[in-house]
């Protein structure tokens, strides 16, 4: 059986957690949660909530990574996989994305509209907290291989989910299916170690909600960073998705 592997590239604060929870409610996909999560962690240094339950839930061998779960049988027809792009920083080789049965997507947001809540989470950032770097580097390397490099933009996907998801499925050559509209609130297996400090408005929720404004003034601590990301995301929006 050739297995549809779907490598989803996703900034933070992105809604990635929802649509991996749509993607592990059609029963051919298996869902896979960041899994370069503890590789990030333990290259990094990062001192992330639950530290030790994600290091010891993963290899922290990137390469281990790749052979064992990103290019490794699957039982079902699909794999979707949930990477949080800034997890390639230590020196991981991306080459795997290039893999023949491999349909690249990029998760994105305005930054004026990611990164303050980003730093509220988290505290001062850096370039690489945001992900924007390491997605365009990857998405520029598909383009030049000629490999799709859709980009999702996370607000757009909030506002029309099943147009958005439509065009997803059509992108990446499957069917879409109607049960990826809504689930069941709670935990699911497709989750990682650090559900707990991390998913707690996805495990309330039972589908994609709508979006919400930003009200509050734009910190100005953020300008200098938000105007690196602005031109990176006004960049890649140029392969922008459109709900059909």
């Amino acid at each position: 059986m050739t297995t549809t592997r779907i490598a989803m590239w996703s900034c933070p604060r992105t809604v990635s957690t929802a649509l991996l929870r749509s993607f592990s409610e059609r029963p051919d996909t298996v869902g896979v949660d960041e899994p370069l999560y503890a590789h990030y962690l333990a290259t990094s240094g990062k001192q992330h909530p639950m530290l030790e339950d994600v290091l010891a839930s993963q290899s922290q061998d990137w390469s281990k990574v790749v052979e064992r779960v990103l290019l490794a049988p699957v039982e079902r027809p699909i794999q979707f996989v949930k990477h949080m792009a800034h997890h390639l920083e230590g020196g991981v080789d991306s080459s795997f994305a290039l893999a023949p049965n491999m349909v690249n997507f990029f998760l994105i947001r305005d930054p004026r509209e990611m990164l303050p809540s980003l730093f509220q989470d988290i505290g001062p950032l850096e370039q690489f907290d945001t992900g924007f770097g390491r997605q365009l580097e990857l998405y520029r390397r598909l383009k030049e291989e000629g490999r799709c490099a859709a980009v999702v933009d996370s607000t757009e996907l909030l506002t029309n989910p099943e147009g958005m998801l439509r065009s997803i499925c059509d992108a990446a050559g499957i069917e879409f299916d109607p049960c990826m509209l809504q689930w069941e609130p709670g935990s699911h297996p497709c989750y990682g170690a650090w559900e707990p400090a991390w998913y707690a408005k996805v495990l309330t929720s039972t589908g994609f909600r709508a979006p919400e404004s930003k009200t509050e003034p734009f910190p100005a601590e953020l300008e200098v960073l938000r105007e690196w990301a602005t031109e990176i995301y006004q960049e890649m929006r140029a392969d922008q998705l459109h709900a059909s």
